[in-house]
Order: structure tokens, then sequence, then C-alpha cells
């Protein structure tokens, strides 16, 4: 039997969206499924009443949004760090990623000025032992971390 191109999934682009320009019905979505997978609802039903969301929405959204964790899972991600200048911070950054799991596959840090530097990590995150927002979570509270961006992720 030959599939509609349409709604062929396996053709499909992915992108990489902010929550905030989801819809609510996309949120509520991600919400439901979260319930699902974790137990804490008997059926799709009783979590699209607990997130006040029909059915239709859910099976329209349910294949087609994702948390981040579950795209970067058995992927490369790559992160980029805006450090302070303290002696021993890529050691520590470097540490918390490592015990998290994950693989370090590159490292390029800019040379410091004005008491800042860069670092771009290159991570392969199929052994990571939790989410990857965790993660993230975890390294921006790391004082000498300013910002983190996820530059990107691919097979």
């Amino acid at each position: 039997m030959k599939q509609d191109k349409k709604h062929d999934k396996s053709n499909k682009k992915f992108f990489l969206v902010r929550e905030d320009v989801l819809t609510e019905a996309m949120k509520k979505t991600l919400e439901a499924k979260e319930m699902i997978e974790r137990g804490k609802v008997e059926s799709v039903w009783d979590a699209v009443q607990r997130v006040d969301l029909s059915r239709s929405a859910f099976y329209k959204y349910r294949d087609t949004v994702f948390p981040f964790h579950t795209i970067v899972k058995e992927r490369l991600v790559t992160l980029f760090f805006y450090l302070e200048d303290r002696s021993g911070t890529l050691s520590q950054l470097l540490q918390m990623v490592a015990s998290s799991g994950c693989n370090v596959l590159t490292i390029h840090q800019t040379i410091p000025l004005q008491g800042r530097a860069n670092v771009t990590l290159s991570v392969n995150t199929a052994g990571i032992e939790m989410d990857i927002e965790d993660l993230l979570e975890q390294l921006r509270r790391l004082e000498f971390v300013e910002k983190i961006e996820v530059l990107g992720s691919g097979a």
C-alpha cells in the first residue's frame, strides 16, 4: 500500500522553537504527554481533563510536538558558554558534563579577554542520565557561567 506523501513522517523536517511561541494547545499537549509518560494519569482522557485540553487537540499535536530532551537523546549537541575567566572553570564545567553521562567530543575555548572566555562544547548525549534541560540548568547555576546557548543538535 502506497503511503500518502503528505502524511509520511519519515521525510519531515524538525525545528527547535522556544516555548513562548507555541500555542496553548501545543503546551497542554506536552504537559498531558508528560503526565502519561510518568504514570501520573490512567489514560489520555484523564490527562486532557487535567490540563483542560480537548482530546482532538491532543491527538492533533501528539506526534508533532516533543520536549527538547526527547529530540537530543542519542544525538550530538553543541553548547556555547559565556564564562568568567577564573582558574579551574573549564575543568569544573567538563566534570559536570562528564558526570551527567555525556561524552565530550570537542572543546574550543577562546583566549580570555576582559575577564571573559567563550567555550564551545560538542557532546554526545547518548549516555546522559538526566534530562538535557536539567543538565543545562545545573550548568547555568555555576557561578562562573554567564550564559549558555544551544547552537544545534544532530545525529
